[in-house]
């Protein structure tokens, strides 16, 4: 009944479309009169903001799935099962680096350990969108840094960017 490319419209952005209803009603609830009222719709406002921005630096992550493999992170740990490369496991307390390259016309990122190991799993590949919340636990990281690199890896030929690198 819906057509399909509304529905993969309204699929990439639902999580943002989901947030401004929450704002949209704070703001109503604001509008009902009363001290109580402006302050359970005012709270409502502030959690709605915080899940569209959390939204918002998610939404590069949410892609169609292009690329062979599937992705899964599991008790702190990233792993790829990949169908034409071989695949992997590791840690996110053992990351040392990650990085966002370019290979044969395809975004992947590249998760690397102090002993050298490196996983790459497509950016475009099943499940990868769970390396945002994954990628949220590791210290220092920038979401929007990393948010503004995922954007634009289609931008550049062949390039390696260094989106995070563990601190000490």
């Amino acid at each position: 009944m819906i057509r399909p490319e509304l529905r993969a419209l309204a699929a990439r952005w639902s999580e943002i479309l989901v947030a401004c209803a929450v704002v949209l009603s704070g703001g109503w609830l604001v509008l009902r009169g009363g001290w109580f009222f402006a302050a359970l719709g005012g709270l409502v406002s502030l959690v709605g903001t915080a899940l569209l921005i959390g939204a918002w630096r998610r939404l590069p992550f949410r892609r169609q799935v292009d690329a062979p493999g599937v992705v899964e992170v599991v008790e702190g740990a990233v792993r790829y099962y990949g169908a034409e490369s071989p695949g992997g496991e590791i840690a996110l307390r053992d990351l040392s680096e990650i990085r966002l390259l370019r290979l044969r016309g395809h975004g992947h990122w590249r998760l690397g350990n102090a002993t050298g190991e490196a996983l790459l799993i497509p950016v475009d590949a099943a499940g990868a969108e769970a390396l945002a919340h994954a990628f949220t636990a590791l210290p220092g990281l920038d979401m929007g840094a990393v948010s503004t690199a995922l954007a634009h890896v289609a931008d550049q030929p062949d390039a390696v960017r260094t989106v995070w690198r563990r601190p000490g």
